[in-house]
């Protein structure tokens, strides 16, 4: 099996189409809803999601909190569904995500945001499912039938979506222009040449995906990708955390990527890099800057950048291929990992 050859190498591809129909076919209805939070501001907002959804949803609160100043907490669904719990979240934004809409626990919390008097959304790419219909307001992810296991093109279709929700409601001038360019970003970051990584993590029984602020948010779905497609296991980590403890984990050799896309992290990260030097860990560095790829033992160049807020859209966008290169040549398919299935169903 070639890895250009299975559904989910084929469908990351396809997310800078889905990602530049989404912010035209969007726009309009996104800059009225943008309008109607700034005529009507929530006191808070809560984000309802599971698994790759869930992890849009991390990015989500970093763009709402750093960009808004609106604090953003993520619902634990069995709260409602296992515990009976009825949330106090009267004039509040309630975000639901979810490439399915299928799932009953999320359809529950949804409904129950509502009826609390939430101002519920849903970004969900099938716009007749159940959760679509929970909501009181819904923006397709246009990503068409995604038929591999893991998700791709629908993940960072949610990611766009939020960031575009966003940069009209904050009325962010050069995160809206951004926008306009990061469809074409994104055909160039899928052309990145990741394959010298493959080699010290293809015999590897464990890693860690490191990131700070929108990247930090990213290295939680690097690291699942990881795990279904690659049977890895991987744990995302902030970089602020790593010293705190979890970096007894590195021994000789023991692989780390390190996600340092141009923002204001930054130069944390490149301490942390030349602190992790000494270690004896092997460092694969994600980056679009020279200054954290020449403290790397294996370099991952990202050939792109747009905007700060953005740049690490670009590196999941690179990483996909080279998660589908990796699975194959750890003797896996990452159309078909093992115990899951696309829809997943929880209360």
């Amino acid at each position: 099996m070639r890895a250009d050859e299975t559904k989910m190498y084929r469908e990351a591809l396809q997310a800078p189409a889905v990602v530049e129909r989404l912010l035209r076919e969007n726009q309009n209805e996104v800059a009225s809803l943008a309008a109607f939070l700034r005529r009507n501001p929530p006191p808070f907002a809560l984000t309802i999601a599971r698994g790759s959804s869930d992890h849009a949803a991390l990015y989500g609160k970093y763009l709402l909190e750093s960009l808004l100043g609106v604090v953003c907490s993520s619902a634990i669904p069995s709260v409602t569904t296992v515990y009976g719990a009825n949330l106090g979240v009267n004039k509040a934004l309630a975000i639901a995500l979810s490439q399915s809409g299928e799932s009953p626990d999320l359809i529950e919390v949804t409904h129950q945001a509502r009826r609390a008097g939430a101002l519920t959304v849903a970004f969900v790419n099938k716009a007749s499912s159940p959760l679509a219909q929970a909501a009181e307001v819904v923006f397709p992810l246009w990503a068409d039938t995604e038929e591999a296991v893991a998700a791709t093109k629908s993940y960072l279709a949610t990611l766009a979506a939020l960031a575009q929700l966003v940069a009209y409601w904050s009325e962010d001038k050069s995160l809206k222009e951004a926008l306009t360019l990061l469809p074409e970003a994104l055909y160039k970051a899928a052309d990145a040449d990741w394959s010298g990584g493959l080699e010290p993590l293809v015999e590897a029984d464990s890693s860690l995906v490191v990131g700070r602020g929108y990247a930090f948010a990213i290295a939680h779905e690097l690291a699942l990708k990881f795990k279904e497609t690659s049977a890895l296991h991987a744990e995302a980590m902030s970089g602020a955390e790593l010293l705190h403890g979890p970096v007894a984990l590195v021994e000789t050799g023991f692989p780390l990527l390190l996600l340092a896309p141009r923002d204001r992290p930054l130069s944390g990260m490149l301490g942390l890099l030349e602190n992790l030097r000494t270690k004896g860990g092997h460092l694969l560095v994600a980056s679009s800057e020279s200054s954290a790829l020449d403290l790397a033992h294996t370099p991952l160049p990202l050939p792109i950048k747009v905007h700060p807020v953005l740049d690490s859209l670009l590196l999941a966008q690179a990483f996909y291929p080279f998660a589908a290169q990796l699975s194959v040549a750890r003797g896996f398919n990452p159309d078909a990992p093992r115990n899951l299935s696309k829809v997943t169903r929880t209360r």
